[in-house]
């Protein structure tokens, strides 16, 4: 089933701000609680869903990347509605629930004195794509080095937070005794620590592995483009959230054709007796070839249109058109023969420059256009 719109489910305008994307989330989120809807699986889903929508919507780089190509800009994989449990969500954005629900913003009691899953960094790759793969959409394997959580690791309750996450402290003020709490910086909220670990770990339990990722680019894809393949980034602390691999697309160029958007330009050169009399030239494509005719009398400077012969549209239906610029070739050198029958076609009246509305010049054309 499509995914619905990020906006649409938090009921929200594409404007909104960073309060009111908080705020709207909040809404979403505390009326489907799993602990005011219990055994309530639909309201689950909704819940799962607005914690996804929430979560691209509440990081600038991923909105940019939605609000420019919609869910295709995730890669496909963006959010963790459908691929993280509660337990991970609350983890995330506990703090947006407040005291709501009671044992510090967590779920079922199951996460109670404010632990928190630590999350993973991100990772990021290039990928290279020929036009041709642009156009059709590609599914790549490519090899990672990254941190994975090592085998043969167990865990002991932090000494400093003592199993909860966060650290209280009280200071005396005039105004009498204030509390404040903080997430443990010896265990970075996880409430534990490593007791034993194999040599090639580190302190947090990890170590590099290579791995071979499958990546799925939809077609249309453009340079510069970052696709967010969910939990393929480096694994999260003490057994951890991973982060998000975000693969950045770079394209290839291409021999003979020029892209600009969905569209795709092609320099034709004809010769000078082609274009008089007329003929049907072969010409590129980005999965092919095409015949276009030459009508008798083109100028130097038509363009031809061939509609649909350009790239697909990212997150949309249709492709773009490929336009086919046409230059007269004008010879550098001659024969004696060549020359002869120049000089007599030069004092033909026929071959004397008449432009009409159809051939105006570069200067004119631009005029127009701005008008």
């Amino acid at each position: 089933m499509d995914k619905r719109d990020y906006y649409e489910v938090l009921g929200i305008s594409k404007g909104a701000s960073e309060a009111e994307i908080k705020k709207a989330y909040r809404k979403m989120a505390l009326k489907y609680h799993p602990d005011k809807n219990p055994g309530d699986a639909e309201a689950e889903e909704k819940f799962k869903e607005a914690a996804e929508a929430y979560e691209v919507l509440s990081d600038a780089n991923k909105k940019a990347r939605y609000d420019q190509y919609g869910h295709a800009g995730l890669g496909g994989n963006a959010g963790f509605g459908g691929g993280m449990n509660m337990d991970d969500i609350f983890s995330q954005f506990g703090d947006i629930f407040g005291g709501a629900f009671g044992g510090g913003g967590s779920f079922g009691g199951s996460r109670g004195g404010g632990q928190r899953v630590v999350r993973g960094t991100n990772l990021r790759v290039k990928m290279k794509l020929t036009l041709e793969e642009v156009a059709e959409g590609v599914t790549k394997k490519i090899k990672v080095n990254k941190l994975v959580n090592a085998e043969g690791v167990t865990y002991k309750t932090c000494a400093t937070c003592n199993g909860t996450g966060r650290i209280t402290r009280v200071a005396q003020t005039f105004l009498g005794a204030m509390q404040t709490q903080s997430t443990c910086n010896t265990c970075q909220g996880a409430g534990k620590m490593i007791d034993q670990k194999p040599a090639d770990a580190d302190n947090q339990g990890l170590k590099r592995q290579e791995e071979v990722i499958e990546i799925e680019i939809p077609a249309g894809v453009e340079e510069g483009m970052q696709l967010s393949v969910s939990g393929k980034g480096n694994a999260g602390p003490f057994n951890g959230i991973p982060g998000d691999l975000i693969v950045v697309i770079e394209e290839q160029p291409h021999e003979e054709l020029r892209r600009d958007g969905e569209n795709l330009h092609y320099e034709a050169f004809v010769n000078f007796v082609d274009a008089v009399l007329g003929e049907t030239l072969e010409v590129p494509t980005v999965t092919g070839k095409a015949k276009i005719k030459i009508e008798p009398g083109t100028q130097s400077g038509k363009m031809l249109r061939l509609k649909g012969k350009g790239l697909p549209v990212l997150q949309g239906y249709g492709h773009g058109d490929l336009f086919v610029h046409i230059n007269v070739w004008t010879p550098k050198k001659v024969s004696k023969e060549e020359k002869e029958i120049l000089e007599k076609l030069r004092a033909s009246e026929n071959f004397k420059p008449n432009p009409g509305q159809n051939e105006r010049g570069f200067f004119q054309r631009m005029k127009d256009m701005f008008q």
